[in-house]
This record gives C-alpha cells, sequence and structure tokens, in this order.
C-alpha cells in the first residue's frame, strides 16, 4: 500500500491581522519539511511546540504578546499541519531530532523550548539530548511517565482509547467525529457533545469543502467558537499514523522520562493542568499529582505551576501561560 502523502505539504495562507509581523516559513532539514511561523526579532528565541494533532495556530492568542519579549517560532511537528507526513517513522528520536535541527540551522542561538502535551515530552527530548542549544524548557502539562508503555496502555486507559480514535477519524476523512466521544467526569458518568451538534458540524465542514476544494477542512463561520473550527481544521491536517505509533508502540524506542529528567541541567518550568483518576478509566488528564511530583524529584531545579485550566493551557488560559513562562523566563534569567 502506497503511504498517505499530506495534501497541505507546504501549504502557504494568510496569517490572520493579529500576528501582523509574524510570516510563515519553512525549513527542509534532513528530508523533512518544517512548517513554523516567524515572529519579529525581539529577544530570546522561543520555540513552541504544539501537542499532538494540533497545529502551529493553536498559539496564536498568546503569540503576539510572546513577541514583544521573545524572538517567536511556532511549528507544525512532522505528521503535522503543513509539514511532512512521514508513516512508518514517527518516534521521540525522529520528531525530536527535527527539533533539533531547526534549533541548530534555523534559530542558531539557545532557545527556550516550550512544549504542550506530547510536544512538552519533545521539548524535554530536546533539554536531554541537544541542551547546548536549549536556554531553558517549558512543560506545558505534559504526559511524561503517563505515555511510557506499558504503563499508558494498561493503567491509563481512557487516554490510549482516545488516541485510537484519533486515528480513525484522521483516517475515515470525517474530522467532525473527533467529537463523538465520551469524556469521563466521575467514575460511572461522563459527557458527550450531543449528536445532533456534531452531524450539524459535520454538514457546515461539507459545506466548506464544496465551496473550498483543496483547502483545509473547515467550519466557515464565525459563530461558532473559534477552538471548534481549530480542532476540525488539524485533524483534517494530522496524519492517522502518528496517532497510531502511539498506540502500537512504535512512537517510543528507548526514549527514558526518568533518564530525561536526570540529564537535563538548565531551568525547567512544569505548568500542571487540570486532571482526574478512575478505576474504571485511569488518569483523564495528562499527568496526576504523583508524576508532577517525580518531576521535581528528577529535576529539582524544576519551578512548579498548578494552573486551573483544561489541558491546552496557553489556549484555554492564555493570561495564567504567559504570566508563568514571562516570570518564569524573568527569574532564569534567559
Amino acid at each position: 500500500m502506497t503511504p498517505p502523502v499530506n495534501p497541505y505539504h507546504g501549504l502557504r495562507e494568510p496569517l490572520p491581522a493579529a500576528l501582523s509581523g509574524f510570516r510563515q516559513e519553512s525549513a527542509e532539514l534532513d528530508g523533512v519539511l518544517i512548517n513554523y511561523v516567524r515572529g519579529p526579532e525581539s529577544g530570546v528565541p522561543l520555540l513552541l511546540i504544539p501537542g499532538q494533532m494540533s497545529l502551529w495556530s493553536s498559539y496564536r492568542s498568546v503569540m503576539p504578546e510572546l513577541a514583544r519579549r521573545f524572538t517567536v517560532y511556532a511549528v507544525d511537528v512532522r505528521g503535522h499541519g503543513a509539514s511532512s507526513w512521514t508513516p512508518g517513522d514517527y518516534s521521540w528520536d525522529s520528531a525530536g531530532g527535527d527539533l533539533a535541527r531547526f534549533l541548530r540551522d534555523v534559530i542558531g542561538r539557545p532557545a527556550i523550548v516550550s512544549g504542550n502535551s506530547s510536544g512538552g515530552v519533545l521539548a524535554l527530548w530536546c533539554a536531554a539530548n541537544v541542551p547546548d542549544l536549549v536556554a531553558a524548557t517549558v512543560l506545558e502539562d505534559p504526559p511524561i511517565f503517563s505515555v511510557e508503555m506499558p504503563r499508558f496502555r494498561d493503567r491509563d486507559r481512557w487516554v490510549y482509547a482516545s488516541l485510537v480514535h484519533t486515528a480513525e477519524v484522521a483516517e475515515n476523512g470525517r474530522p467532525a467525529d473527533i467529537f463523538r466521544q465520551d469524556i469521563p467526569i466521575a467514575e460511572d458518568k461522563s459527557i458527550r457533545m450531543p449528536d445532533r451538534f456534531v452531524d450539524l458540524l459535520d454538514r457546515l465542514v461539507t459545506r466548506h469543502a464544496r465551496r473550498h476544494p483543496g483547502r483545509p477542512a473547515s467550519l466557515g463561520v464565525r459563530w461558532l467558537p473559534r477552538s471548534l473550527d481549530e480542532t476540525i481544521r488539524a485533524v483534517s491536517m494530522f496524519d492517522p499514523d502518528f496517532a497510531r505509533a502511539f498506540v502500537d508502540g512504535r512512537f517510543y524506542g528507548d526514549f527514558s522520562h526518568e533518564a530525561a529528567l536526570r540529564a537535563v541541567s538548565g531551568p525547567v518550568l512544569l505548568m500542571h493542568a487540570n486532571w482526574n483518576r478512575f478505576v474504571k478509566h485511569g488518569l483523564v488528564g495528562a499527568m496526576d499529582d504523583d508524576d508532577a511530583r517525580r518531576v521535581r524529584d528528577l529535576a529539582p531545579q524544576t519551578v512548579y505551576r498548578r494552573i486551573d485550566a483544561r489541558h491546552v493551557i496557553h489556549d484555554d488560559k492564555p493570561r495564567a501561560f504567559l504570566t508563568a513562562l514571562t516570570d518564569f523566563a524573568s527569574h532564569a534569567r534567559v
């Protein structure tokens, strides 16, 4: 079977007015095209790494403020957005290697590396493997320890099942189906977006596709929350094999979260979002309090910030994210 090709590889689109002074660029790094948006020269470089099935644009509400102090770079990780798809070649080492080359060849000087979710684990990978290129590390609700096997498959079953669902939706080409998922909020209680509403989203996506052939999926309306459209767009520009590699174990290789944390000597900020744990479902979130304590035990220089927010803190509570990051940078003197 011929591997799927990213239909949006290298796509260039106008940036929103709020990102005046930013520009979209791409870098060919050892055969992999990495799409990114760069802000004006404003100080120490800041590399923003989104999580799985998220795009650089998830950061757009915080990028203008960050650009007042930092030279901002926001990337699409391989398998996402307008960056290369590499089915059969997804791992911490391959995706981390892209970012190491990006730091060396594009940024060219030590940077603050900030990642959300799996992007946070990639930030940790960079801090451990290319410390000369990382001035400081920001871990935004990363699934450190929780996505290591066999715990991920056997103990934290809901997140594992959620990735199975994500891969299936990306494969079937109906992005709105990503919302057809139960989210546990108690041991025997879950919430779910009503099917009628998801059907409406699906009709809007279909209408937009007819009117704009060849473009990424979109709802094409302004009266729904931007976060819904961001998710729809991200699903349509996501290689399902990225999620499959987590599910079948190919992604992990021999990358040890514990060893990486022990190896990091530079400043670290850990932002910890809301989470639950249920007997039936396991962890609903990225990390629990025991995980957060273990991070601090292994990397004692870690600054810990508990933030009352959903998993993507920079989108859910942008002001809290901005305050935590800028205060950390000031105190770390980077």
